[in-house]
């Protein structure tokens, strides 16, 4: 079966800079991959790639055998690390416009929109103006609707920076359920260590540009002789304590 997202050789510059340097990467179906990076480490600037706000010229991607088009796209769900939600509408409004896009409408957009409103405790909130909430209900409101046409793919760019604790921590349990129980494939960018689950999640260390290291956390811990993964990070990274 193809994986949920195949990367290959994939490069990008910025005029002299090389930003990404011949990452491949594969996510499967059901998968939490955490892509992990100190900043500068090109995370951005794979999520750009990934979601075509900027132009592939060298290598490739793929999702579940597809070229990066329209239709591939269709199954992909991404939530930025900046906001881009309309702070003047409300919740819903916000979430029934996506849906829109994706050529829902009517009741059964009504349903999903309180489906996974309820799924991040936020149907209470549904009326609200997006400027009246928190910054952890709005990235709530994020996620709900880059999941409102059920991707197959997940696709999030430091979605916790910013959140206090409460919040990182309600976000890091929901997202981890939706791989193990649905299968959805998630490629997670983060710096933050404590948001990957040893025991399940993949992971790919990224570091000026360059794929460092993937795999399964257990193996990666004992080729590398690592009692953890701090230490692991430091001593692929070359960083000091």
């Amino acid at each position: 079966m193809n994986a949920a997202l195949a990367i290959d050789a994939l490069s990008h510059r910025y005029g002299e800079r090389l930003a990404l340097d011949k990452v491949s990467l594969t996510v499967e179906a059901g998968q939490c991959c955490i892509l992990l990076g100190p900043n500068g480490a090109g995370k951005s600037t794979l999520f750009g790639l990934l979601s075509r706000l900027l132009a592939v010229k060298s290598g490739s991607i793929k999702v579940f055998g597809q070229a990066l088009q329209a239709a591939a796209l269709a199954r992909v769900g991404v939530v930025f690390q900046q906001s881009t939600l309309d702070l003047d509408l409300t919740v819903e409004q916000n979430l029934a416009y996506f849906g829109a896009l994706h050529g829902m409408h009517g009741a059964a957009l009504k349903q999903r929109i309180t489906e996974e409103l309820d799924r991040l405790e936020l149907g209470p909130r549904r009326r609200d103006r997006v400027r009246e909430l928190n910054g952890g209900h709005r990235r709530r409101v994020e996620i709900a609707r880059a999941l409102l046409h059920r991707p197959a793919l997940l696709l999030l760019d430091e979605p916790t920076v910013g959140l206090d604790v409460p919040s990182r921590q309600f976000l890091i349990g929901h997202l981890h359920r939706l791989v193990r129980d649905e299968g959805l494939a998630l490629l997670w960018a983060t710096h933050l260590i404590d948001e990957i689950d040893p025991q399940h999640d993949h992971v790919a260390l990224l570091h000026r540009g360059r794929l460092l290291a993937s795999g399964a956390v257990a193996p990666l811990l004992s080729e590398a002789g690592c009692a953890d993964l701090a230490s692991w990070f430091d001593h692929a990274t070359g960083a000091t304590a």
